[in-house]
């Protein structure tokens, strides 16, 4: 039964990360959103703000790029990885 319910588990975060990966890698359009979304949610510069809110505010939305990268990049193997030490 834990074997079962494991299976089911791996094919859903597959699944979930080819869906990731039709949304984000099929063209010109998808490379756009991505590049906006990186400027939006701070991928590639500080998150601190001009207050403790306007950080975690900014952290949130570093943590939404963080994840869509995470099922573009990363294998299967290294999502499930990742989904047993709970993150």
């Amino acid at each position: 039964m834990l074997d079962e319910a494991r299976r089911r588990v791996r094919d859903f975060l597959s699944t979930r990360r080819h869906a990731y990966r039709r949304t984000f890698k099929s063209g010109e359009d998808s490379r756009r959103v991505l590049q906006d979304l990186a400027k939006f949610c701070r991928a590639h510069e500080t998150t601190v703000g001009e207050n403790d809110r306007a950080t975690l505010v900014l952290e949130g939305r570093r943590e939404v790029w963080l994840r869509i990268q995470q099922h573009l990049q990363l294998t299967d193997e290294e999502l499930w990885k990742l989904y047993m030490r709970g993150e």
